[in-house]
């Protein structure tokens, strides 16, 4: 039983100490940054803005993980 607990407090990241490495989230940051940006022009590009909402909802829950991964 405490087998499970101890990988369910490991993959939500609820330890005392976070294993994920800050270099690693700086890396994502900036990736899913560059994708935000180079979604936009494209769908500026292939005249369908209506989907840059549904874009910017995917970046800011993926934002909100990063956020919250973090101790």
């Amino acid at each position: 039983m405490f087998k499970i607990y101890d990988f369910l407090k490991f993959i939500t990241n609820n330890e005392k100490n976070s294993r994920y490495e800050l270099e690693f989230d700086i890396i994502f940051f900036i990736i899913s940054t560059i994708s935000l940006i180079a979604g936009i022009a494209l769908l500026f590009i292939k005249h369908t803005e209506e989907w840059i909402a549904f874009l910017i909802i995917e970046y800011i829950w993926c934002m909100d993980n990063l956020r919250h991964n973090r101790p």
